[in-house]
């Protein structure tokens, strides 16, 4: 029986490559295989799209598959480009590492990364995702607030990097996708009990005329977009009481003051332990996309590289 040849990485079969894969290209194929888009791949690494594409193809024809396949908008890894990924990605970070370092100790300490965006995202899934790299020499000096008054200070200059919670308008900022946040009807046991959840299913907002909303702004932005999405109509009232970050939302409902909208992830301990129960589980729940936005020139620190792929590995997770 014939087998077939391995390409040298483990995992991934297929002809064997002319010679070793170059890291240049690896580097690419990470930065395409991160942000899902040949276009923004170019842009994070000061390329060409061109230059982009023709590198994926090369490195395609040295492993002999396909590593991506084209979408409406950007590219979806095959499963090829996903083993891939998950083998050189460590391996690749350590090198960027070793060079920021070696490029530090030449010309002196290096700049700290302005990183802005959702204090309650920053805190409870950013900041944990980055404090390995302070081992590293990284320093970062980080913003919070919303994400219009953040965007304007990366167009002057104040941040490098800034996560949003909507796309920037027009070409002049480099955004990606970061992480989809699902947001959930929440209460307390007790709210949820006196509620009842399943007329919530059968009787959809009605059921909850009455129950105090805890909201992050008077606006009630959260809470509006859900009773829009999932109910298909528009909330009315006012919130019972308003705190301008969501965590100090989830503190207030966990202990009863009435019900609120959250994204998923911020709230999943809660959920998990009983202390705050889904009111509804929709068939389409709605969705908000995030993104990393970085500002043009901000790629001369090197440690923002760290940082932005750090960022932009581990947010898939969140």
């Amino acid at each position: 029986m014939r087998h077939r040849e391995s390409n040298g990485l483990s995992g991934i079969q297929g002809p064997a490559p002319n010679g070793p894969l170059d890291l240049t290209l690896l580097r690419t194929f990470l930065a395409v295989h991160r942000t899902g888009s040949f276009t923004a791949a170019a842009r994070l690494l000061g390329l060409s799209q061109p230059t982009v594409t023709t590198q994926i193809r090369s490195l395609e024809r040295q492993l002999g598959r396909e590593l991506f396949g084209r979408l409406p908008r950007g590219v979806s890894p095959t499963p090829v480009a996903d083993d891939l990924a998950a083998q050189i990605a460590d391996p690749l970070d350590a090198l960027v590492a070793v060079a920021v370092r070696g490029q530090a100790g030449e010309s002196g300490p290096v700049d700290p990364v302005h990183l802005a965006g959702p204090a309650e995202l920053l805190c409870t899934r950013a900041l944990p995702a980055l404090a390995h790299l302070i081992e590293q020499g990284v320093r970062l000096r980080v913003t919070t607030g919303l994400t219009d008054e953040l965007l304007d200070g990366l167009r002057a200059g104040h941040s490098d990097l800034v996560i949003a919670t909507i796309r920037p308008r027009g070409r002049s900022l480099t955004a990606v996708p970061l992480t989809d946040e699902e947001f959930v009807l929440v209460a307390s046991p007790q709210w949820a009990e006196r509620i009842g959840q399943d007329r919530i299913a059968t009787e959809g907002p009605a059921a909850l005329r009455g129950v105090p909303l805890v909201a992050y702004a008077e606006d009630l932005p959260i809470a509006r977009r859900y009773w829009r999405h999932v109910f298909g109509t528009r909330l009315t009232g006012q919130a019972a009481v308003t705190v301008p970050d969501l965590r100090g939302v989830l503190s207030a409902v966990v202990a009863g003051a009435g019900i609120t909208v959250l994204p998923r992830y911020l709230c999943q301990h809660e959920l998990a332990v009983g202390t705050l129960v889904q009111l509804l589980t929709p068939d389409d729940p709605p969705i908000n996309t995030s993104f990393l936005v970085q500002r043009p020139g901000a790629s001369d620190n090197p440690h923002l590289a760290l940082v932005r792929d750090r960022l932009l590995r581990e947010a898939p997770s969140w």
